[in-house]
């Protein structure tokens, strides 16, 4: 039985807590064509770990014309060539066009018999279309307040919503197994609206959240207990409210924030980084956030770069932080744990790793073994144990 490290970031002392957790990842990327890009829930191609690979490579020219007629053929422009491909996840032409590849279903809300569990969508501002799909769970004592976990879905800023089938279908079963209200945000995605429009949108998602506007909030949530959850893109998110909701002066006041195999990144390999990861995340970083100053060591994807904000000010009072030995992320979200653990921070962090599993397996598998743990430990860590 696996467990998870608990660590006093302020005095280092170290404390084993018992948990069933395991997990896997891996993302085997590539500059050019990575097999998995951060936030993707499939692998449609296994590439092992090798230097020199055959895959490493430009693609070539996309047409995404169809053929002309001949009156068009004057007019007809340049061929756009595309820059950055993931297979089966998204195409990125050179013009700056995306091309979303195999979306999953957008699923409604409304109740699911199996977990008990309600959802329904919100609009948040009706100008820009931000909005949230909240999940509240069956209440076994009407009087008892739930706690209140806003949550960031992954897809390297690019892909996914709330409403997506990929979510809908991990986040309704979360809600009933922690005994949480979650709202689950959709933010608006780049390139047609480049970082930091999602970071805007998930902190005004949260003010709004922790406000209480809505009746499920106002009526069946705690907000005094409030936590912050996302994967893969949307751990990156958390990162980036938790020092927002500090420098806010710790308003509003996260309880717990949860960081599911972490997105983060450089410019530089670090040891044990697999070859070509750095330079995918780069390249994938500089689409989302074609402003970001100092590239891949813009303090939002690497948060242990020089003259990044100090750990200290994460604005939350616990953290768990997941990772799988096999992800190429994993020794990226292993030194950002134990850099918060170091750091002067007074909050616990959690450590809780995970063997054989690609990335983000729990949105694919939700009922595989590893996923039922590594839900345990969520369950676990959302109530204190």
């Amino acid at each position: 039985m696996q467990q998870f490290i608990m660590k006093r970031a302020l005095c280092h002392t170290i404390t084993a807590i018992a948990c069933r957790g395991r997990t896997e990842l891996r993302i085997l990327s590539t500059p050019w064509v990575p097999a998995i890009w951060p936030g993707s829930i499939a692998n449609a191609t296994d590439f092992p770990f090798r230097k020199n690979p055959s895959y490493l490579r430009k693609p070539t020219s996309i047409s995404t014309k169809a053929a002309p007629t001949p009156s068009s053929v004057a007019m007809e422009p340049a061929v756009d060539e595309v820059a950055f491909e993931s297979p089966a996840h998204f195409r990125i032409y050179k013009s700056g066009k995306i091309e979303r590849l195999n979306r999953p279903p957008v699923l409604p809300a409304g109740l699911v018999e199996a977990t008990g569990v309600t959802s329904k969508d919100v609009v948040l501002d009706a100008e820009t279309g931000l909005s949230a799909r909240l999940y509240l769970p069956r209440l076994q004592d009407p009087s008892k307040k739930l706690p209140v976990l806003v949550y960031y879905h992954g897809g390297a800023f690019l892909l996914e919503s709330a409403d997506s089938a990929t979510y809908h279908t991990y986040v309704n079963p979360l809600a009933a197994a922690a005994g949480v209200l979650v709202v689950s945000v959709s933010y608006r995605l780049a390139p047609e609206h480049p970082l930091p429009t999602a970071y805007e949108d998930s902190w005004a998602a949260l003010q709004w959240a922790a406000s209480a506007q809505d009746g499920w909030i106002a009526e069946h949530g705690d907000v005094s207990r409030l936590f912050l959850a996302g994967d893969s893109a949307g751990a990156n998110i958390v990162h980036d409210m938790l020092l927002r909701a500090s420098g806010a002066g710790g308003l509003p006041r996260v309880e717990g924030a949860i960081m599911l195999h972490p997105w983060f990144g450089g410019n530089t390999p670090i040891e044990g980084e697999p070859e070509g990861a750095t330079a995918a995340t780069a390249g994938l970083w500089m689409y989302a956030c074609p402003g970001a100053v100092g590239g891949a060591d813009d303090p939002r994807m690497n948060p242990l770069a020089p003259g990044a904000p100090a750990l200290e000010k994460l604005g939350c009072a616990r953290m768990l932080v997941c990772a799988g030995k096999m992800d190429a992320l994993y020794v990226r979200d292993r030194a950002y744990y134990e850099a918060v653990a170091a750091s002067a921070w007074p909050g616990d962090v959690a450590w809780h790793e995970s063997e054989g599993e690609e990335h983000v397996f729990f949105l694919p598998k939700p009922e595989c073994e590893n996923a039922k743990q590594l839900m345990d430990c969520v369950v676990a860590f959302i109530a204190g144990a």
